[in-house]
């Protein structure tokens, strides 16, 4: 099968350039000018051809929790956000803390055939923190990494030895930064906001405690440490500093945490769905997370995807669980940067394919390029729509932009030289 996709802008990390790309099979063969025959034409006027985005961080509630979401529902809002490769956390019912859990997830990705689903192993055993889980065993049955995200790994000894371990398998671990005893059973960041509403807040100084200690182990052991949503300015200043030092530290955003702040709770009247772990910060915090995406210090944008029932979100802001859906609301968040000038089309890229596919060391995604597989979302990035029941693909509707109007998406979105995604059929 030979699909054409002519009259496009492609966008790479480095470059654009409007040219035609030629898929045969699974692969990528030709990127030019020249129109070559095929199957299939798909004219991609106005639109950007990009690399399938990488979202480093989901969560599938697959096994376990599958009335959220599944693999098979979160494969279907992954592709619809135009992201072909997905890894999902470690925090399953039960957690993802053995081989057999791993490949099984795996398997029924491969049986939906929409997505790459690339597991993270828990660090320790039903994430209780003390005991490490056999990385090895984890690795060869196809998880990526290693994350203590839900349930933060509270020592030091054990996270320097998971660092320790990670490095020996060449991989990494990935911190969820929260210093716990600092929660104090808290909702919403501890600020103004929370003052005046009457709720219990985060100071940020726990997240910053976090990262300290997580990159003292990392320049400790020589281990790679990659920090998960990263959401408070001071987090980012000790990151940038350990760059500099040579410490093996990369870190992710989430498009919530650079788009809106805890004044969103006030001017929601406590809707839930603007509750997060990490909690939305203040104007200060998003203003630096934008600077950071702008220099290049952050590596990864990256969506969090935490789908919740509407009964579990639907009850008082502090009873709700944290969490947001937000695989269908990538592309237009982080476009919206792009129109506001705080990063190009190839920062993009960069945040959402290329780095990715770099720090897990996949060598034939992240660009559009021959001899590179076929993972491909073309964009139309002047699209309005609202975000509705009738486009969201998740089982889950806990996003604050649900019934909002959005501009920017994946109209179309192909894995593996296949289309998996058509917008305006509705097809997957």
């Amino acid at each position: 099968m030979k699909i054409l996709i002519k009259n496009g802008l492609i966008v790479n990390a480095d470059t654009k350039i409007k040219a035609n790309v030629l898929i045969k099979d699974d692969l990528i063969v030709y990127v030019g000018k020249d129109i070559k025959d095929a199957d299939l034409v798909i004219d991609a006027s106005s639109k950007y051809i990009m690399p399938g985005l990488i979202d480093m961080h989901v969560h599938f509630r697959d096994p376990g929790q599958e009335y959220k979401d599944d693999i098979i529902s979160g494969s279907r809002a992954a592709v619809a956000g135009g992201v072909t490769t997905c890894l999902p956390m470690a925090n399953t019912t039960p957690v993802n803390d053995n081989a057999s859990i791993t490949r099984a997830m795996i398997q029924k990705a491969n049986s939906v055939g929409l997505i790459d689903l690339l597991p993270i192993g828990a660090i320790t055993k039903a994430l209780k923190g003390n005991e490490l889980v056999e990385m090895g065993d984890m690795l060869e049955a196809g998880a990526v990494a290693f994350s203590d995200d839900g349930l933060p790994v509270s020592s030091s000894s054990v996270m320097r030895a998971a660092l320790e371990y990670s490095a020996g398998f060449g991989s990494f671990c990935i911190s969820h930064s929260e210093d716990c005893s600092l929660c104090r059973q808290g909702v919403m960041h501890e600020g103004k906001v929370s003052a005046i509403l009457g709720l219990k807040g985060m100071a940020r100084e726990k997240e910053e405690i976090s990262v300290s200690r997580d990159m003292l182990l990392a320049k400790l052991t020589g281990g790679h440490v990659h920090i998960a949503h990263v959401s408070s300015e001071y987090s980012l200043k000790i990151i940038d500093m350990a760059k500099r030092d040579g410490i093996k530290i990369t870190c992710e955003v989430t498009p919530h945490h650079f788009t809106f702040s805890d004044d969103e709770i006030l001017a929601n009247a406590y809707d839930t769905n603007y509750k997060m772990s990490p909690p939305l910060r203040e104007i200060s915090d998003v203003k630096a997370i934008r600077k950071a995406l702008s220099s290049g210090l952050i590596d990864v944008i990256a969506t969090d995807h935490a789908p919740h029932h509407n009964d579990e979100k639907c009850v008082e802001f502090d009873h709700a669980p944290f969490g947001i859906i937000g695989l269908q609301t990538l592309v237009p968040l982080t476009l919206r940067l792009v129109d506001e000038g705080v990063i190009s089309l190839e920062q993009m890229v960069a945040l959402t394919s290329k780095n990715p596919a770099n720090l897990l060391k996949i060598s034939n995604k992240g660009e559009i390029k021959e001899g590179f597989l076929a993972d491909i979302a073309i964009i139309d990035p002047d699209i309005e729509y609202i975000y509705d029941k009738a486009l969201n693909k998740s089982k889950s509707i806990n996003s604050p932009l649900f019934n909002k109007k959005l501009k920017g998406m994946a109209i179309m979105t192909i894995k593996s030289g296949r289309i998996v995604w058509d917008y305006y059929n509705q097809k997957f």
